[in-house]
């Protein structure tokens, strides 16, 4: 479930001391709140604000390719799945970029945070080549700019306009790992900060249930081909996790007791990303699948074929993090 909290047309700009605290300013949109490991510079005010119950985000690690910024295709993006929230706050009037990323440093260092990566686009340290549009390029690198809630009636990443910092850290809580990633901008209209923290967590796994060998070999008898959940990833790679053991082995018992069956592994993904990018992703994945198989199974190597489907045939609307679960599969096609 998405909330998300209109962005104010107008605000004040207000000056404050070069400090991060927690609470609330009296200007802050209805319903937003600052994050409680993270803090907010003293005299922002927040004007823009989601929470994302479980999602799939992509913050940058590592410099970049600027014309791949806003797709977040390629080196320099780390994905991560868990709690979302993303919060917009118009920075007081008078404070550098340079001045609120050293706070947020020093902030996050002493709540036993780490620093995982930061750059600045005056040196061109978040890229990797030389950028003439350099702080665009950053605001660019926050996500699809559709996908955004607007600032001020403008795309976000028009408020990075004349400079550009940013910050990746990671903090320990006691139900998982919490990542802060940073964009701070500065423009004519004034300064920015753009905060995304995903809280990594377990996705509720009772929603989809585990199929047995039995069951699908009924929904390939009555419908040709059946979708499988168990068979879980590393995020954005196509490492098998220890979890998709038991479907894999489920498969293997199905292939066993029918040895005519041949079947093709097909790799399916949601809309997050790039269609060229979920395609070779999914590709890649069904590929690992078919490999499993038959190197830890002995299955025939005529008896099985990997293809992906990346994000073109989905089984559920991509609005919610529930059809986006769906539509994240590996589906069986008997051949």
């Amino acid at each position: 479930m998405i909330r998300i909290a209109h962005l104010r047309r107008s605000f004040a700009l207000l000056l404050a001391a070069g400090t991060l605290q927690a609470g609330a300013a009296l200007a802050d949109i209805p319903g937003s709140q600052d994050h409680p490991l993270v803090g907010r510079y003293d005299g922002s005010e927040i004007v823009g604000y989601t929470v994302t119950d479980y999602d799939e985000v992509k913050v940058v690690d590592g410099p970049f390719d600027g014309a791949t910024a806003e797709t977040q295709a390629g080196e320099g993006f780390k994905t991560l799945e868990g709690r979302a929230i993303l919060i917009y706050y118009k920075l007081p009037q008078g404070r550098s970029s340079l001045e609120v990323l050293r706070n947020y440093e020093a902030s996050l260092k002493a709540r036993g945070g780490s620093v995982l990566f930061t750059c600045a686009t005056s040196d061109g340290s978040c890229f990797t080549r030389k950028e003439p549009d350099a702080a665009y390029f950053l605001g660019s690198a926050i996500g699809p700019a559709l996908s955004l809630p607007k600032l001020d009636d403008d795309y976000v990443h028009n408020w990075f306009e004349q400079k550009g910092r940013y910050l990746l850290a990671r903090l320990n809580a006691p139900h998982g790992t919490v990542y802060a990633s940073l964009f701070l901008g500065e423009s004519s209209r004034g300064n920015v900060a753009v905060l995304r923290v995903v809280e990594t967590k377990a996705m509720d796994t009772d929603k989809i249930v585990f199929i047995d060998a039995g069951q699908m070999q009924k929904a390939l008898d009555e419908a040709g081909k059946v979708s499988l959940y168990g068979i879980q990833f590393d995020f954005d790679k196509d490492t098998l996790r220890p979890e998709a053991q038991p479907t894999l082995d489920e498969i293997a018992k199905l292939m066993e007791a029918k040895s005519s069956l041949k079947l093709q592994i097909v790799g399916h993904t949601d809309n997050q990303g790039t269609a060229a990018y979920n395609l070779d992703l999914s590709s890649r994945r069904a590929t690992r699948v078919v490999q499993a198989l038959q190197q830890n199974y002995g299955i025939g190597a005529d008896r099985l074929t990997a293809r992906g489907a990346g994000l073109a045939e989905p089984i559920a609307p991509n609005d919610s993090e529930e059809g986006r679960a769906k539509n994240r599969r590996v589906e069986l096609i008997a051949k």
